[in-house]
């Protein structure tokens, strides 16, 4: 079977910092893949080059067989690769719902310029997808009232409006409180799970989450990847263990 996603010999730099180096990864259709390591690892580094909003130095990334490397966050974006954003990327003055409208009128190939967001049928998937994340209570709150992870949540919601091949979750459950991320991490991934379709790749430090809900973990550092493989062989490893989770000090 042919991977969904394919990268090949990435290379990327900032001057001596070397964010990525003889990256080789490829991901198949369906699978929920955690992308671990410290910060400055080179997770965000691989997921912006992958959703266009870095070009690598050097390498070869494939969608579907379908070369990207060069073509542009939006083109990705229409290709079916959808992203969240460690900081959402949300409208504050507009309600949750109307966020939801703006996601899919971005997304939504079929419409024109001067068709309009608030057609019957983009309102119905956007209040289904609403209902799945547990948002529908907050349905006609503007953002700016909305606590952080509820701007969370529909940062996630937004970025599956256009139904995407690919999701990008950088860090879902960064800057929510303990108590709340492993309720709302159950929540996005339940969510997920009626998307059979989607593969998942999501940045996360906390390994209890990994291990919870990843199939496979890609474990970063320095730029490189050493580990890649299910979670309890990755998270196993002597590499993970020492540039990771810091296990293994000596």
């Amino acid at each position: 079977m042919s991977p969904l996603l394919h990268a090949q010999g990435l290379e990327k730099r900032f001057g001596a910092v070397v964010a990525a180096s003889a990256i080789e990864i490829e991901i198949q259709r369906g699978e929920r893949v955690s992308l671990i390591g410290s910060n400055g690892a080179g997770k965000t580094t691989f997921v912006n080059m992958v959703s266009g909003y870095l070009k690598p130095d050097a390498g070869r990334i494939a969608l579907a067989g379908q070369d990207i490397t060069a073509l542009s966050p939006r083109a990705i974006t229409r290709l079916g690769v959808a992203r969240s954003f460690q900081i959402p990327q949300l409208c504050p003055d507009l309600t949750v719902l109307d966020n939801m409208l703006v996601a899919n009128a971005c997304r939504d190939r079929r419409l024109s310029f001067w068709q309009p967001a608030r057609r019957p049928e983009a309102i119905a998937h956007a209040d289904q997808l609403l209902q799945r994340f547990a948002l529908a209570e907050h349905r006609s709150r503007r953002v700016a009232e909305l606590p952080g992870g509820v701007r969370k949540l529909l940062d996630i919601a937004m970025a599956l409006t256009g139904q995407p091949q690919l999701l990008l979750l950088d860090e879902p459950t960064s800057g929510v409180s303990a108590d709340e991320k492993f309720p709302m991490m159950a929540t996005i991934m339940a969510a997920l799970g009626q998307e059979q379709d989607t593969t998942v790749l999501f940045v996360e430090h906390d390994m209890d989450i990994v291990q919870r809900h990843a199939s496979r973990v890609i474990a970063f550092y320095a730029g490189r990847v050493i580990a890649d493989g299910p979670p309890a062989q990755a998270l196993a490893s002597d590499d993970v263990r020492r540039y990771v989770t810091g296990e293994l000090l000596a």
